[in-house]
């Protein structure tokens, strides 16, 4: 499990040492903590940080899933140099279960512990000093072309069966970019493979639903066999992604569902896919009968 985690900026920490009242000029009296002070108290809390968080998840692994977590403390700050917004990982750490569960954090020093574990970070966490990730989610991927609008094309009388192959990509790319956007999510085309492997990514930063996720657009006339289901589940081990979603023009058969069952794999159907366009504001229609005609006439 890689885990990107916010941390708090150093000026969220309060710096209000006491205040007093002094009766002979009815005044309060405010006394500070020394940047010093505060400082240690930072760096302190970001060691505290990383490691209740990777003791919570471990505890909350109910079903035994997680062989290992890293941990990335990521920063947002004032550059005072600037003036603009900075973001920088400052603490990166990897810890596999066993060895983070024998851990005694009752008695530990926060500090020590992390470097015991072989954890990155600036001496001054509280410099805020950029270091790079033991590992991050990519998001590079030299399959990613640029894409096209498609969707702003559609209508009632649009069928969406017999619409050009590489031209659908780019609509369900479209539609599930307004799906994952509202959580922060973004959706990247891959180049054209005419049904083949990847024909889309998604990157959730949903903690829960979340990760990487492969798309594939399968612009048929006939049901979808378990053959293309099989295809996907493998494509989601390749890609080392979280789920795999299928969507297709037409539907499945009950083999395809089938195996499906008890994986991390979304089947959409034509009936679904018109729902998620209605869903975002788009109409269009599916009619697999008209779609074959059209078709076969292209192919003359």
């Amino acid at each position: 499990m890689i885990v990107d985690y916010s941390l708090p900026p150093i000026d969220a920490l309060p710096r209000l040492k006491e205040v007093k009242y002094i009766k002979t000029r009815d005044e309060f009296s405010e006394s500070f903590l020394a940047d010093s002070t505060v400082n240690n108290l930072y760096d302190d809390l970001i060691y505290q940080i990383t490691l209740r968080t990777i003791h919570e998840l471990y505890e909350s692994d109910v079903v035994n899933a997680i062989d290992s977590i890293i941990f990335n403390g990521i920063v947002e700050s004032i550059d005072k140099a600037t003036g603009q917004t900075i973001t920088a990982c400052i603490v990166s750490v990897q810890a596999n279960k066993q060895e983070f569960l024998s851990i005694n954090l009752e008695h530990v020093d926060p500090k020590a512990c992390f470097k015991k574990l072989k954890g990155i970070g600036s001496s001054k966490l509280h410099s805020l000093t950029p270091i790079a990730p033991i590992l991050q989610i990519s998001r590079e991927d030299k399959r990613f072309v640029s894409s096209y609008q498609v969707v702003d094309e559609l209508g009632d009388t649009y069928n969406l069966a017999a619409m050009d192959w590489e031209d659908f990509e780019h609509l369900i790319r479209e539609l599930f970019e307004k799906e994952f956007s509202q959580s922060g999510g973004e959706v990247k085309v891959t180049r054209s493979s005419r049904d083949a492997g990847v024909d889309a990514v998604a990157f959730d930063p949903d903690p829960i639903r979340g990760g990487k996720i492969v798309i594939q657009a399968k612009r048929y006339t006939n049901t979808v066999g378990v053959s293309a289901v099989r295809d996907l589940f493998g494509t989601v081990m390749n890609e080392g992604a979280t789920k795999g979603i299928l969507v297709s023009t037409a539907d499945y058969g009950p083999d395809a569902y089938e195996f499906a069952k008890g994986k991390p794999l979304t089947l959409l159907n034509g009936s679904n896919l018109l729902h998620l366009l209605e869903k975002h504001g788009h109409k269009a229609k599916i009619d697999l009968k008209e779609a074959k005609q059209i078709l076969a006439e292209q192919e003359k």
